[in-house]
């Protein structure tokens, strides 16, 4: 009688942990599907006809497939392939100047002792807790007022060429690097830049990769600021040019799902491709080793 209670008991305790289990993933399911929901509908309504507005969309699926809306965001102004020629040279260089100077600069404070490190530190730790938009206006004045370099691309990529997370992030990875290893380089007769491109940074790709991939996300989707610092037309990153579809009466409805699914290629072949160093990207500042 015992064992057949036990036995009855396990049976129960399956259910309830099935049925929880169950419950788990259909809320799972419905919250993938509200957050797709938008992307496929941008998809979808790229592949439609050339509508003006939302509302003449009268269902998620077209009404019939076409590419006429390619056409029309291709044909809506001569600058739109320079629009996604500008994000790439600025998301580009943007990755190359904080893959050099972050991973320098985290070298730095990770493995030098020097005089104010950890004050310099501090500092770049309180810089990532002021919010973006608080330095907007200060840097608008200093890079267009001061330095008149309105509508060029050192104005949209300087301000991002090193940020205070990806110092952070390298600091924290080179912190787990094993100082031994740097110690016996420098007896062998090793400086230290040769003790960074020769031993650091190929021990480092995983970090690398990661703040490559964050930051080519972080600037080929940043709005607000080449907003701010471009004027002409043909300076327009893509994200900037989009909202040309929209005008104060209509918007360009179909034109601009279809820009906006280009604008979107990088980020979804990014993911599909590199899916294992976002996982790691989760992780990577806060564990060591």
């Amino acid at each position: 009688m015992a064992t057949t209670g036990l036995y009855s008991q396990h049976l129960d305790n399956k259910a309830v942990l099935h049925l929880r289990n169950t419950i788990v993933t259909i809320i799972l399911v419905l919250l993938a599907v509200a957050t797709l929901f938008p992307i496929v509908y941008m998809i979808l309504s790229s592949f439609g006809p050339n509508v003006k507005t939302a509302g003449n969309m009268r269902s998620i699926f077209p009404s019939r497939w076409t590419l006429e809306s390619y056409q029309a965001f291709f044909d809506f102004n001569e600058h739109t392939v320079r629009w996604i020629w500008n994000s790439v040279v600025v998301a580009v260089f943007t990755v190359l100047g904080n893959v050099v100077f972050a991973s320098m600069a985290g070298y730095a404070f990770a493995k030098i002792r020097f005089k104010g490190s950890t004050f310099l530190f501090g500092l770049i730790l309180v810089a990532m807790m002021i919010p973006y938009q608080v330095t907007q206006v200060p840097l608008y004045i200093l890079v267009v007022k001061e330095f008149k370099m309105t509508n060029t691309y050192a104005a949209m990529i300087l301000p991002s060429i090193c940020t205070a997370y990806n110092i952070f992030l390298c600091k924290q990875f080179f912190s787990g690097l094993p100082t031994p290893l740097i110690e016996s380089a420098k007896m062998e007769g090793c400086n230290q830049m040769q003790i960074f491109l020769k031993i650091v940074l190929p021990l480092s790709k995983t970090v690398l990769a990661v703040m490559a991939i964050n930051t080519f996300m972080s600037s080929w989707n940043n709005f607000f600021w080449p907003f701010l610092v471009t004027s002409d037309p043909a300076m327009y990153t893509i994200q900037v040019g989009l909202k040309q579809f929209k005008f104060a009466n209509e918007t360009l409805f179909a034109p601009m799902m279809a820009g906006a699914t280009l604008s979107a290629l990088p980020m979804f072949i990014l993911f599909f491709t590199l899916q294992k160093y976002f996982m790691e990207g989760v992780t990577i500042g806060a564990v060591k080793g």
